[in-house]
């Protein structure tokens, strides 16, 4: 176990970044395919192929989930995501015809770098880098241009990245989750109630608390460049139905560290992918067993995700606030 989404059999990620104009992309893959749920907590997200992860569709399973920065524009990693699998030969078969089920979700991180984002060819890249080996967490990926706290603006925020975590279930079974932590708020540890990363103090003094800030009412403008994405894996089997009660179960690992958290400027998200390599299919008592762990895993790769990032475009990381 390497405490990452990749301990999950038959899961393997990889990463795109563009250091300087501080955007990327992740995409977590299943070749075989995995079943697939999705929750949208955010109202504003940007997405690809949610409706084909929930219950009734006819194609049950994804082979690959990509979380983009770019925001709207980076979808187009996708695309390459499809195309670089396509010609694996990894995908549905639709009559001979090999197409890739690719969804897909972003970040703004426009405001931070240069506004561009990962395309075509960032995607087919990140595809030739996947593997189930332990990957790079902190500004690479999606994380690249990642950061936390803008209540006060910009200026004021925490550079963030992405994270990973992995629970072992017992039975055969592991839950993993990769986050990118990208919220308008902060990020909190649940354990001491500490603000980890988030809207720094005008005075340098330290953090600020957006929350306290939100209850005072916004001065600037509130925040567009948020949102916060997570991928939970497993080798469980579940069915379409179960695999969507766990993405919706697993937005409690965000409000449990992202405050505050499902704005209306965010678009958080989380997909489920279950490759069903472990034990037999779960019944109820096992599905609100998993449920509770994927939470675990969303926070604690939230975590991951902010104390694995290191400055970047004039921002300073969490570690070095208030020091």
């Amino acid at each position: 176990m390497h405490d990452a989404i990749t301990d999950v059999a038959g899961i393997e990620a990889g990463h795109w970044s563009d250091l300087e104009a501080l955007t990327g992309c992740t995409v977590v893959l299943c070749r075989a395919g995995a079943i697939a749920g999705v929750a949208v907590r955010g109202a504003a997200p940007g997405t690809r192929e949610t409706d084909l992860c929930r219950p009734g569709t006819l194609i049950e399973r994804v082979h690959a989930v990509v979380l983009c920065g770019g925001s709207a524009f980076g979808l187009e990693a996708a695309s390459g995501v499809a195309r670089a699998l396509a010609d694996l030969g990894v995908g549905y078969d639709a009559r001979g015809i090999t197409v890739p089920i690719v969804p897909a979700t972003v970040v703004f991180d426009l405001a931070l770098g240069a506004v561009a984002w990962p395309d075509v060819a960032a995607g087919r890249t990140a595809v030739a880098e996947a593997s189930g080996a332990p990957f790079e967490r902190g500004c690479v990926g999606a994380g690249t241009g990642a950061t936390v706290g803008k209540v006060l603006g910009m200026e004021h925020a925490t550079k963030s990245g992405v994270g990973t975590a992995s629970v072992d279930a017992g039975g055969g079974v592991v839950v993993g989750a990769v986050v990118v932590a990208n919220a308008g708020g902060d990020v909190v540890d649940p354990a001491t109630g500490a603000i980890v990363a988030g809207t720094r103090a005008a005075d340098g003094s330290g953090f600020a608390d957006s929350v306290a800030l939100v209850r005072r009412g916004f001065e600037p403008p509130p925040p567009v460049e948020q949102t916060t994405l997570a991928v939970v894996a497993t080798d469980a089997a579940l069915t379409v139905e179960q695999a969507n009660h766990v993405a919706s179960v697993a937005h409690d690992g965000l409000a449990r560290t992202v405050r505050p958290v499902h704005t209306m400027h965010d678009g958080d998200t989380v997909f489920v992918m279950a490759t069903g390599a472990g034990a037999g299919r779960l019944d109820s008592v096992a599905v609100t067993r998993l449920a509770v762990l994927a939470v675990d895993a969303v926070e604690r790769a939230t975590l991951d995700a902010v104390r694995s990032a290191s400055p970047a475009g004039g921002l300073p990381a969490a570690g070095s606030v208030g020091a």
